[in-house]
């Protein structure tokens, strides 16, 4: 019997202009497209611009949708992890999710979560002011206990209740992004952890079995978010994402794990350090696979050096296989592997199809998790 994975890329959901607050970031009405369609090359040899094959697609547009599940399903991609904002008092950027995936008419072919992308909203997507004014705040990203309690009323109603969102053991998974900024937010550990229980109370009263929660980590040790959320093995205090309940672990992006590092060869080691790291935390670990780094499209003329190169699909293949291992050999409660992702192309990560090397990546994907099992 062949052995299924579950394959979740995230998506960045601001690829469509139907939001009217996009404009802010984004006047031309095509959301981060108009930073991509802008791109160009920032030193010899950068590889940039790299231009998507199917075009500047509006990605809120459902037909568009079924285009993308039918293409990410084939290939073996068989989750979509939506990152959800709440800015303002109420969602931002949620039509990709809403008028895209949600009213297309195959979504059963790929099952969807959300990662509260609780973070501050940054100016860097402005990119006429990124160059001078990258860390500006737009609006926080930390809500009150008021807000937090309509919010998960909304996600248990409109996402858990739906026939495809993704569950381990009938439990709706939930990922956070940004723990510090959630603690922070409830004004410390008491008041996250009985936002949490609140939450998981709520759940359960929906008539499900329970939550599972799932935390992004990212940085290295001695990095300081990284000891922050209490990621080292041996301390003698309980870690703070085990104080809170979380069940699970997993990464958003390697790039915090890169230290300067830029070749994709020596990358995919570190990921496998970084996996090992993760053994003997006490909680569960799901590997993740990064396509590549690199934010330049976001910014006119300021160079961000940090860059990962020689992301080839063949040695994207590789980093497949060794996620795909690092399941085999693990007891999980589900053969989860998250990448970075279906279409992040101001950051340089994604699977759709671009000019470079094609449908490369999604081949690189097919083979090792549907032709070859």
């Amino acid at each position: 019997m062949k052995k299924k994975y579950d394959i979740a890329a995230y998506i960045w959901p601001a690829y469509t202009g139907d939001e009217p607050r996009t404009r802010m970031f984004w006047p031309d009405g095509m959301g981060e497209w108009q930073s991509v369609l802008s791109a160009g090359p920032k030193y010899e040899g950068h590889k940039w611009p790299r231009r998507p094959l199917w075009g500047y697609v509006n990605e809120a547009d459902p037909y568009v949708m079924e285009m993308e599940i039918a293409c990410a399903a084939e290939h073996g991609v068989n989750v979509f992890i939506y990152d959800w904002y709440w800015y303002d008092d109420r969602p931002f950027l949620a039509n990709c999710l809403e008028d895209g995936y949600l009213k297309a008419k195959n979504n059963d072919l790929v099952k969807f979560y959300i990662m509260w992308a609780n973070h501050d909203a940054p100016s860097i997507w402005n990119k006429v002011l990124s160059d001078d004014f990258e860390s500006v705040l737009t609006w926080r990203g930390d809500v009150t206990m008021e807000q937090f309690k309509k919010i998960v009323q909304l996600w248990i109603s409109r996402y858990f209740s739906h026939p495809f969102y993704y569950k381990i053991d009938g439990k709706p998974v939930f990922m956070l992004y940004d723990l510090r900024k959630f603690e922070q937010g409830f004004g410390g550990t008491a008041g996250a952890k009985a936002a949490l229980d609140y939450f998981r109370e709520e759940v359960v009263k929906a008539g499900f079995p329970g939550l599972h929660l799932q935390l992004v980590t990212w940085g290295m040790p001695g990095n300081a978010v990284y000891e922050y959320m209490g990621m080292n093995k041996g301390e003698n205090s309980v870690p703070l994402y085990k104080a809170l309940g979380f069940d699970s672990i997993s990464q958003y992006q390697w790039q915090s794990l890169l230290g300067g590092e830029r070749d994709y060869a020596k990358v995919i080691d570190l990921m496998d350090a970084e996996n090992a790291r993760m053994d003997g935390l006490e909680t569960t670990f799901f590997p993740h696979v990064t396509l590549g780094w690199d934010n330049n499209p976001r910014f006119r003329k300021k160079l961000k050096p940090y860059v990962i190169d020689n992301n080839t699909p063949a040695l994207v293949e590789e980093a497949f296989r060794r996620a795909k291992a690092y399941v085999d050999s693990h007891d999980l409660p589900s053969p989860l592997i998250t990448v970075n992702s279906w279409n992040e192309w101001t950051e340089g990560s994604y699977l759709q199809p671009d000019d470079l090397y094609g449908y490369g990546y999604l081949e690189a994907l097919k083979k090792v998790f549907v032709d070859e099992l």
